[in-house]
């Protein structure tokens, strides 16, 4: 029983600071991607071995409850007392000895300046990446630990309970009811100016915009008679979660554009055509996930989890041919795969890209 109780209190603790939601970090990234400069564009085609930055954005909330990825959780926000002023903040986190993820940051830009890292470490750095500058961005992810983010703070909107961080990571943009790619084609509209002055701040000043927002909010909720958000709540701070997340896409292109602005394909690096290194492999499916939030199916063949032989990565438009559970529909089955093989965190995988790719053993 206290196995049990334990499991179920570390599970709400690691969800409780998913920020911005799917739509958000998607939003994030897909404003992102329009302003990346050439370097950059091939730098990440290639990394990510043509998945869209959108795609890859929700990765580092996926993987943080399985395996060596549980140590993750904490690199999603920042815990700090409120009533800091600017120094006092700067000082608080550049020395906090824990990682959090204004430090993460600094340390997947690192390693994407490594020339020594290799591929898989890049891509691993860069999905981190893409994530954190999301989050980083979003409020309610630079607050204080004593009510986990406002995930304790109960609040009524649209005549439902929820909470102030979930208000903050998905209610208030949901309410607009359109699509990643919608909101950044909304959002995406401010001058050369503004980008600049954007693209000039450093990434501690970010998390100090959000500890600043997330203050106000503290406050705002604590005078809110019943706390029920309001339609003029709504009005007030649209705008806000507006910026934020056209900020969030401006810095992030802004630090894959300095990183990778030189970056030229090699014969080292570059992403094999589909004529190069094909691999046919087939095999049983021992077991698999499919993740809802993403579209994305993971299939293991030749053993379970974490003792495969080769991962098979199906992505949301293949994965739909399948049934609305990829992973369950190929369950036991043995099936062959075609495509370039690649090591992953040590392992190979293959990613389907073509429903050709992937087949039943007849």
């Amino acid at each position: 029983m206290k196995k049990i109780v334990g499991s179920v209190v570390i599970c709400i603790f690691s969800l409780v600071f998913i920020s911005w939601g799917i739509t958000g970090h998607r939003t994030i990234a897909d404003i992102a991607e329009r302003h990346l400069n050439a370097g950059a564009k091939a730098a990440v085609t290639e990394l990510l071995d043509g998945q869209s930055m959108a795609d890859a954005s929700t990765w580092a909330d996926e993987i943080r409850n399985q395996g060596a990825y549980r140590k993750t959780s904490s690199w999603h926000f920042l815990n700090l007392p409120l009533g800091l002023n600017h120094e006092e903040f700067v000082r608080t986190v550049t020395t906090m000895s824990n990682s959090n993820v204004y430090n993460e940051i600094l340390k997947t830009e690192t390693i994407l300046k490594d020339k020594t890292a290799s591929k898989d470490q890049k891509t691993e750095a860069l999905k981190f990446l893409i994530h954190f500058v999301g989050d980083i961005h979003q409020p309610m992810h630079v607050s204080r630990a004593e009510d986990k983010g406002g995930n304790t703070i109960q609040v009524n909107f649209n005549g439902k309970g929820t909470n102030l961080h979930s208000l903050w990571d998905t209610k208030l943009i949901e309410r607009q009811g359109m699509s990643d790619q919608q909101l950044a084609a909304q959002y995406d509209h401010i001058g050369q100016q503004k980008i600049k002055a954007w693209e000039s701040t450093p990434a501690i000043d970010w998390a100090w915009e959000s500890y600043q927002i997330s203050s106000r909010l503290y406050a705002e909720v604590d005078q809110m008679r019943g706390r029920t958000i309001s339609d003029n709540y709504y009005q007030q701070h649209m705008p806000t979660i507006e910026e934020r997340i056209e900020q969030g896409g401006i810095r992030l292109a802004a630090v894959l554009n300095e990183v990778f602005g030189n970056y030229k394909t090699s014969n080292s690096n570059r992403v094999p055509t589909k004529a190069e290194n094909q691999n046919i492999i087939c095999d049983k499916v021992y077991d698999g996930r499919y993740f809802a939030s993403s579209g994305m199916t993971l299939l293991n063949l030749g053993a379970a989890y974490p003792n495969q032989k080769l991962t098979v990565v199906i992505h949301k438009k293949i994965g739909q041919q399948f049934g609305d559970n990829p992973a369950e529909y190929f369950r036991g089955k043995r099936i062959c795969v075609r495509g370039v093989q690649q090591m992953y965190n040590g392992k190979p995988e293959i990613v389907i890209k073509d429903a050709s790719q992937i087949s039943l053993e007849k």
